[in-house]
């Protein structure tokens, strides 16, 4: 299968088990990539997250059974695997900005989210500069920040972490640490356990002595697609993913995904992004 026909079959996975627990290591082991990455991947192509997905099909199917059938709203709360009626008003209000008990009154405006159909579409008029290339596992130092697993909240987390580091002193302190590639201010996501649980890393490359303010993790040796960004870095994630990667014979590998900047931090127009890869496989 190639890339669009895994994330059509993802697709069809979450409908058929839509009033299922749904784990999303287990959607991403039908998209061949590990939770951490298909989550990425799917914000980029969809402008949402996967968890937001799932809620709005949920709560789309809700008001159809609302609104056809005779089921109380305790129990289409239970069927979409809400435990309390607090809950289940409370994200059945944020989609449709009416509490359910409403529903079947006249004139009621609800939204409807119907299943996503991925499909290929010609982009890439701008070109995207970049190279692979082989390198050798490193020692990454720095702090450590936890970051959301729905990816709601990480952006700000990240923007925070940074400034945190440039009022402090930290990021002078980090820069007098670096002794070795890659040469840059590393800013890494996902490096501890590579995935098993969820965070991000404000580091460099070294081999030097550190105290207790710091943590410490072996990057392993990985083949990298090393991109060189210029403008928005969410937007430009969001082309590697949509134009680049489908295209591109590869797919992700299972190691961090790491962003390469200048000194003066994240705020620079211009960085380097790594991502792990790997040849894509044709099936499952």
């Amino acid at each position: 299968m190639n890339w669009v026909e895994r994330l059509n079959a993802v697709i069809n996975y979450i409908e058929e088990n839509i009033t299922e627990e749904l784990e999303f290591a287990e959607i991403a082991k039908i998209a061949h990539c590990s939770s951490y990455h298909f989550q990425r991947m799917f914000i980029g192509m969809t402008d949402t997250t996967l968890a937001e997905y799932i809620r709005r099909r949920r709560m789309s199917l809700a008001v159809a059974d609302l609104k056809m059938g005779k089921m109380r709203v305790i129990d289409v709360a239970l069927k979409y695997g809400y435990n309390s009626p607090t809950a289940f008003n409370r994200a059945f209000q944020k989609v449709h900005n009416i509490a359910p008990s409403l529903i079947k009154q006249d004139g009621v405006d609800v939204k409807s989210y119907p299943p996503l159909n991925f499909q290929i579409s010609i982009k890439g008029v701008d070109g995207m500069n970049y190279r692979i290339e082989k390198k050798a596992g490193f020692r990454l130092v720095g702090i450590v920040s936890e970051i959301d697993e729905d990816f709601d909240t990480n952006w700000n987390i990240v923007a925070q972490g940074w400034q945190i580091a440039k009022e402090n002193g930290t990021f002078n302190q980090l820069i007098a640490l670096r002794d070795s590639e890659p040469t840059g201010i590393v800013s890494a996501f996902g490096v501890r356990g590579y995935f098993d649980d969820y965070n991000h890393w404000i580091g460099v490359s070294s081999t030097k002595e550190i105290d207790d303010k710091y943590e410490e993790a072996n990057i392993g040796s990985f083949t990298w697609a090393v991109f060189q960004r210029t403008g928005d870095v969410k937007e430009y994630w969001s082309r590697i993913i949509n134009e680049w990667l489908p295209n591109s014979g590869y797919e992700f590998d299972d190691g961090p995904d790491i962003e390469v900047y200048p000194d003066s931090g994240w705020e620079s127009e211009t960085s380097e992004i790594w991502i792990p890869i790997k040849k894509a496989s044709s099936i499952f």
